[in-house]
């Protein structure tokens, strides 16, 4: 039986400390993500080590003030997702051992007072899945996300904190993705979009609605489609969604008691947070973002459920792209995303007949958003440093509070009562992995296994080591091993959100870019030890670095101007040149030869086009290669490009630049994370690959 002796403010077992006073849960001093309702299970079991705690004992000391939906269900739900906290398991417990219809006990020892530590400054450290949904969410947006994690706009007041009665639990705990959720008019139903379906045959979202105290769920859709984003008729009969998948991208309605869709119009949106919709109050239009014809420029839209009529919103000059509309309760104005430049995005409102738009407020991201239900304010997904949560801004003076409530959070919705709110909340982890590409058909290895992330790894230039980032030590860093994993090294500390890591052609230095938002910097750090060094040059907000083949440039991308530019300054710093005209660019790679300079055309959903280096910085389109799915998913070797295509975004294909001709290598059950590198001797293939991706829908009550 365990041990009982606790501390007045802290309980300590194992490796492990629970903060009474802050509700905070640590790992030998790094702060471990945990949500209200999974730390207050863990004091429960705690304060009463090595004695069941019956689910109702848990349920009048976590819901003391009445019920809320099925609380069985919330429980296991809170069980679970302590249980991945501590890194722990329903089969073999360590900690947390469940008695068959009886409740919890903690069968772990609690560390005596009289032996425990000093507590140590804890470090922030970044929930993985977090880390992989804000780059997979800054990459799939094209121009619009990448201007997404670049504006340094956090102008808060104090944080909005949830009433007593804000009660926060799941409304969906499915396995997969549920996101992108939307209210039913009378606040009673939530749609959403679901892609584990395991009644479904293929990977993809459907669309389903679920009745909020209920667990039947009901499928709409058997169409399993890259992304979905509902939208409610204001009647309440129909959901109009965004589908996209390939050539069947547009816009469908379909019977909310479940019927035959209808597809009212084709649009070419390529990336989820350009896709959501919105209804008008009226019944009458449906706004959505697409882009122009022949151009990558996104503009607002409105479809007619009359005629299936479009006429195009009023263009904002101000804005190089514009996307995201939702309209109003009152239906009087539509709120949009606003890009003026990759350093610069804002949310503005205008009347959808036209008229003068007025700005909101700038912001640091856009991943959903919603209006309140008296119109006064709009709750938004955002980016606080280095993870997603919810700001709350106010119409009036454009002043953000952050509601510190949300965690991880993304696609938020808000009820027509304004007394619920919804959104969806990610978790899960990331890992490298090694394939042999002599032999592609025996299974790739885990290169370095551990319960923490792993991602975006580059060979050496003698193939003995790699660099890759991790939150192993807790907040994401630099890292290199030995090519098998072995003799771990820690290269950065305390450098906010790295990433795209680059060896030097010698093998000595290693370049990385910081991603916060508005204040991206590239470093260059010795492998020898060492502190990194910023790379001293003329421009602000510049990232993803490359060395040329001889050492001597550093190739990057700048979000000074409109549009993004790959530009190279000497590897020691100095004043930055571009390279070739206005255009977008990101993810710069020479060729081997050293005559070209890959880039990809844009963050996500790309082509990639080269500039030549030996003359006057043409640029060209490489001719026989596919739209690739993200720009930090290829890599170049001597005789061609692996890459991860857009319309197959599991599989590893290879182009060969003498045949032209594409070819499968392999193929993922799961999801690819960030960075492709192949072994200078060509055997070995190091990615990344998401695992355990999960996300819930998350329901607030008593919202206001």
């Amino acid at each position: 039986m365990a041990q009982t002796s606790r501390s007045p403010t802290t309980i300590r077992f194992g490796a492990f400390e629970a903060d009474l006073l802050t509700g905070e849960l640590r790992k030998s001093g790094i702060r471990i993500k945990l949500q209200d309702q999974p730390f207050k299970v863990l004091v429960s079991l705690l304060e009463q080590a090595g004695e069941v705690v019956t689910r109702e004992e848990l349920r009048r000391s976590i819901w003391p003030d009445g019920e809320f939906g099925d609380f069985d269900h919330a429980v296991n739900i809170a069980v679970a997702k302590l249980r991945t906290a501590l890194n722990d398991s329903a089969d073999q417990p360590r900690f947390v051992e469940t008695l068959a219809r009886r409740g919890y006990r903690f069968i772990g020892t609690i560390t005596p007072p009289a032996t425990q530590p000093a507590a140590t400054e804890p470090s922030r450290a970044t929930p993985l899945r977090a880390k992989w949904r804000i780059a997979a969410a800054i990459l799939a947006v094209g121009v619009i996300c990448a201007a997404v994690a670049l504006v340094l706009a956090y102008r808060r007041s104090q944080p909005r904190r949830p009433s007593s009665l804000t009660l926060v639990l799941p409304f969906t705990a499915l396995p997969g993705d549920e996101t992108s959720p939307a209210f039913s008019p009378d606040g009673s139903r939530i749609a959403f979009a679901w892609n584990g379906d395991p009644d479904s045959g293929a990977k993809g979202f459907d669309l389903y609605v679920k009745a909020i105290g209920g667990e039947t769920v009901l499928r709409l859709t058997h169409h399993p489609s890259d992304w979905l984003c509902p939208a409610w008729s204001p009647d309440g009969t129909q959901i109009a969604f965004h589908r996209l998948a390939g050539a069947d991208t547009g816009v469908y309605v379909v019977p909310v008691l479940g019927g035959p869709e209808r597809k009212l119009h084709s649009t070419r949106v390529p990336y989820s947070v350009a896709a959501p919709i919105s209804w008008s109050a009226d019944g009458k239009w449906i706004a959505f973002g697409d882009p122009l014809p022949n151009e990558a420029q996104d503009r607002i839209f409105l479809l007619s459920m009359e005629t299936l009529e479009v006429r195009q919103v009023p263009h904002n000059p101000k804005c190089l792209h514009e996307g995201a509309p939702v309209f109003s309760h009152k239906g009087n104005e539509l709120a949009y995303v606003c890009v003026h430049s990759m350093n610069e995005l804002e949310l503005y409102s205008v009347s959808p007949w036209g008229g003068a738009p007025r700005r909101i407020s700038a912001v640091s991201a856009a991943v959903g958003f919603s209006w309140s239900a008296d119109d006064s304010s709009l709750v938004i997904s955002e980016l606080f440093k280095d993870e997603l949560g919810l700001a709350e801004i106010n119409l009036k003076d454009g002043s953000s509070r952050r509601l510190d409530f949300a965690e991880t959070a993304s696609w938020p919705t808000v009820s027509l009562t304004g007394e619920k709110l919804a959104y969806s909340s990610a978790f899960g982890n990331s890992s490298l992995w090694r394939l042999d590409l002599r032999h592609p058909q025996t299974p790739a290895a885990e290169l370095i296994k551990s319960t923490q992330g792993h991602e975006a790894a580059e060979y050496s230039p003698d193939g003995r080591q790699i660099a890759f980032i991790s939150s192993r030590a807790g907040p994401w860093d630099l890292w290199m091993s030995d090519a098998d994993g072995g003799n771990l090294v820690q290269l950065s500390r305390s450098i906010v959100n790295p990433g795209n890591p680059r060896w030097s052609p010698d093998g000595t230095n290693i370049a990385f870019d910081s991603s916060l938002p508005g204040d991206r910097e590239i470093y260059v750090v010795d492998v020898s030890g060492g502190v990194p060094k910023r790379l001293a040059t003329n421009l602000r907000n510049i990232a993803t670095p490359s060395w040329s083949r001889d050492g001597k440039w550093i190739y990057f991308r700048s979000y000074e101007a409109l549009g993004e530019k790959i530009y190279r300054c000497a590897a020691t710093g100095g004043n930055a040149v571009a390279l070739g005209g206005e255009f977008d660019a990101t993810a710069p790679q020479e060729s081997f030869d050293e005559s070209l300079l890959y880039f990809a055309v844009r963050p996500a959903n790309t082509t990639l086009s080269t500039i030549s280096l030996t003359g006057d910085f043409q640029i060209s389109p490489v001719e026989g290669l596919p739209p690739i799915f993200r720009a930090n998913l290829y890599t170049v070797v001597q005789g061609g490009i692996y890459f991860v295509p857009a319309d197959a975004p599991r599989t590893l294909r290879y182009f060969d630049f003498a045949s032209r001709k594409v070819s499968d290598v392999f193929h993922l059950r799961k999801d690819f994370a960030q960075g492709l590198s192949v072994s200078p001797d060509g055997r070995w293939l190091l990615y990344s690959q998401v695992d355990d991706e999960n996300s819930d829908i998350m329901l607030v009550d008593h919202f206001n």
